[in-house]
């Protein structure tokens, strides 16, 4: 499973690239930026294997910032999404992997995590640094190991942290904890859950075709799964 990040000025644009690969079952977490400021503020935060970079942008352009990408030590592969077939060329100039045409058609965008997928199997696998998450209990921070969080969920402006046998509080975003954890196999199933894969006991299909996840060590809880993210978590689980 991939991580993405979607680059373009135009929200409508955004969200349509966002469906189409949620669809694809092939992401794991997807973030969203409207500027290349705005993305290279995403890359501090959490990295993505892939940018699906728009070209012709305010400022600083799509050309532009994936130049700078290209000179990182282990810069994400570069995907163009753009209305304008003219910048072709100078695309595979920045290393860009793949050129897509909006409005993006489904096989094509399949064709292009085929290549992103080949690369990030090439690389040298690095090992994430987020092995423990800082949370508050009795009015002090603490630190959890990842591997005792069963599920997440979002309350208000925090994070709830649900391990085996208690809850924490965490002023993490669920969005932010969504990109530090997957990969770890946690997977967002719903827009205010967080589950750890290892820990799903159950899937369980309800009304309307609506599925609810059991986790191993949360007695009586059951988290529904957003359709939109049905197929990906399918294929996460083996199913």
């Amino acid at each position: 499973m991939l991580r993405a990040m979607i680059v373009d000025d135009e929200a409508p644009a955004r969200s349509e690239l966002r469906y189409l690969l949620e669809e694809t079952g092939r992401i794991d977490a997807i973030t969203e930026a409207s500027s290349a400021r705005e993305a290279v503020e995403r890359l501090m935060e959490a990295r993505a294997d892939v940018i699906f970079l728009d070209v012709s942008m305010p400022k600083t352009n799509g050309m532009q910032l994936a130049e700078a990408l290209h000179k990182l030590k282990n810069p994400p592969a570069v995907v163009f999404v753009t209305a304008y077939s003219e910048y072709a060329l100078e695309a595979f100039d920045v290393d860009a992997i793949d050129y897509l045409m909006k409005p993006v058609e489904t096989d094509r965008l399949n064709q292009a995590l085929d290549k992103v997928q080949s690369r990030v199997k090439s690389q040298p696998q690095s090992h994430s640094s987020v092995e423990r998450i800082p949370v508050v209990k009795s009015g002090r921070k603490v630190l959890v190991p990842i591997d005792q969080i069963r599920y997440i969920e979002a309350k208000d402006d925090y994070s709830c942290i649900y391990t085996d046998d208690d809850r924490y509080l965490s002023t993490i975003s669920l969005a932010k904890l969504e990109q530090k954890l997957a990969p770890h196999g946690f997977f967002r199933v719903h827009r205010g859950y967080i589950v750890n894969l290892e820990y799903v006991e159950d899937v369980e299909v309800v009304s309307s075709g609506i599925l609810q996840l059991g986790i191993n060590g949360i007695e009586g809880k059951k988290i529904s799964v957003s359709r939109r993210r049905v197929v990906a978590l399918k294929r996460a689980l083996g199913l």
